[in-house]
């Protein structure tokens, strides 16, 4: 394990050491993408998991019943968003404003970190570029000074160590995008399910109505 230790840090040390100093940032930013990318997959997968979309699934048939006890039940053993929206139409109604800002609240948690990500989608590649202009400055700096090069693969190297953080500012880029993209269609998928389920919760308070009308006008007692 020591070993591996030494290796890592060794490698890390010369990537710094031919990248120059903006691989510090890129490596920052690589870090902070890899846990961001974490977090959200772990919050999607507890969110559009199966068992909750099953339990999504049971909620809304019950809603358009207007079985509320069965929601509640439901309810009590739902940690999603799903299960906080139903229980804030059940307790508050169904109304727009309600509606609205239920979603509004979850719409929030679904977008956590995506600007974060957007921007290090977009900050990436252009540090990268930096670092490779300022290479190449300096190589030819190197070649417009008083020493003399007898190898142009001197130059060359710097060149090529230059393009380094083009390359790994690419990478960081391109390894946020994707999860990117995946977040921020789970998100859209979410915000149309919570609508579903605000249409459920409104036709079920329909059918109550229904009902109470038609056991109202048919009662003998009246």
């Amino acid at each position: 394990m020591i070993a591996v230790m030494e290796e890592f840090f060794g490698n890390l040390g010369t990537l710094l050491n031919r990248g120059g100093y903006v691989m510090i940032p890129l490596l920052l930013l690589s870090i902070c993408s890899v846990t961001l990318i974490i977090e959200r997959s772990v919050f999607w997968l507890t969110v559009n998991g199966r068992a909750s979309l099953r339990r999504l699934s049971e909620m809304n048939a019950a809603l358009r019943r207007g079985q509320n006890d069965r929601v509640q039940e439901l309810i009590k053993v739902d940690r999603t968003p799903y299960g906080r929206v139903a229980k804030r139409l059940i307790d508050d109604g169904a109304g727009d404003a309600v509606s609205l800002e239920a979603v509004d609240g979850e719409r929030r948690k679904f977008n956590r970190f995506m600007v974060a990500m957007s921007t290090i989608i977009t900050a990436s590649p252009l540090l990268g570029i930096l670092g490779t202009v300022i290479g190449i400055i300096q190589s030819f700096e190197l070649l417009g000074g008083d020493s003399t090069l007898t190898d142009p693969r001197d130059v060359a190297g710097g060149i090529a160590a230059a393009l380094l953080t083009t390359a790994f500012g690419l990478i960081v880029a391109l390894i946020t995008l994707f999860p990117y993209m995946l977040f921020k269609g789970q998100s859209a998928s979410a915000v149309d399910r919570l609508e579903t389920l605000i249409a459920s919760t409104q036709e079920g308070y329909k059918e109550v109505q229904k009902v109470a009308v038609h056991v109202g006008v048919s009662d003998p007692s009246e």
